[in-house]
């Protein structure tokens, strides 16, 4: 839907927008019910509870690896989004209608991944699937910068989205299931860490792209970002038999 307003309405109306909606999240966020805790333990300290979480995320190595991976793929993948206006410009020659339409199949890939996850459930081995999502994103990447063509591109975004909602919808509820209650929140955090380091990613990758082309730029970031998903099929059995 974004997508679409961008191209026909403009990205000032869009913004108008999604401001908006923003602020009237807000009302229905206040009408959460309040919920209460277990009994507080006095002793504890807020550096003693960062220690305990990282030390509990530190001796469970199918957490650690998850969240790894949710780093790599926001470190590596992520900004990718910030770059596909020099796509457009620059190699597609073409203008904010096409951008629009480019961003509209990715949400729709979204979608659709979205929906098949939720009809999979654990009848498959998630860990699996976390990891074929991982590779997809790889791959479509690499396929976005050796072809430079705005018609193909319109394919790679769907499956672009799937990809994105593949690894968004399974990191977090895989992590969620096999995280002991009492450090759920500290995980949590951390991922939401790791969801904050996309943009500082961005800069780099702006910076390569000004000197060596968007192409050059995401095709270097996707050849990280196999090799990484090949390391991860190579040596991670515990997540390949998470269901």
């Amino acid at each position: 839907v974004a997508g679409i307003l961008y191209a026909t309405a403009g990205p000032d109306v869009l913004y108008y927008i999604v401001s908006g909606i923003g602020i009237t999240s807000v009302w229905p966020t206040v009408l959460l019910p309040k919920l209460t805790g277990g009994e507080p333990n006095g002793k504890a300290t807020l550096l003693g509870d960062i220690g305990a979480g990282l030390s509990y995320m530190r001796r469970t190595p199918l957490v650690l690896v998850m969240l790894l991976i949710g780093l790599v793929v926001a470190l590596l993948a992520m900004p990718f989004r910030m770059l596909l206006p020099i796509f457009v410009v620059e190699i597609y020659h073409r203008g904010p209608g096409a951008m629009g339409l480019l961003v509209s199949m990715m949400g729709a890939g979204a979608l659709v991944g979205s929906l098949l996850i939720a009809a999979l459930g654990n009848k498959w081995k998630r860990g699996v699937i976390l990891i074929a999502g991982t590779l997809l994103a790889g791959v479509v990447l690499l396929l976005m910068a050796l072809l430079p063509y705005y018609f193909a591109a319109l394919g790679f975004m769907a499956l672009l989205g799937v990809a994105h909602a593949t690894h968004r919808t399974l990191t977090d509820s895989l992590i969620m299931e096999v995280t002991e209650a009492q450090y759920r929140g500290r995980v949590m955090g951390v991922i939401f860490m790791n969801n904050a380091f996309f943009p500082l990613a961005v800069i780099p990758a702006g910076i390569a792209a000004e000197f060596l082309g968007g192409q050059v730029t995401i095709g270097a970031m996707a050849v990280l970002l196999l090799a990484f998903t090949m390391w991860i099929i190579v040596t991670q059995k515990s997540l390949r038999d998470t269901r």
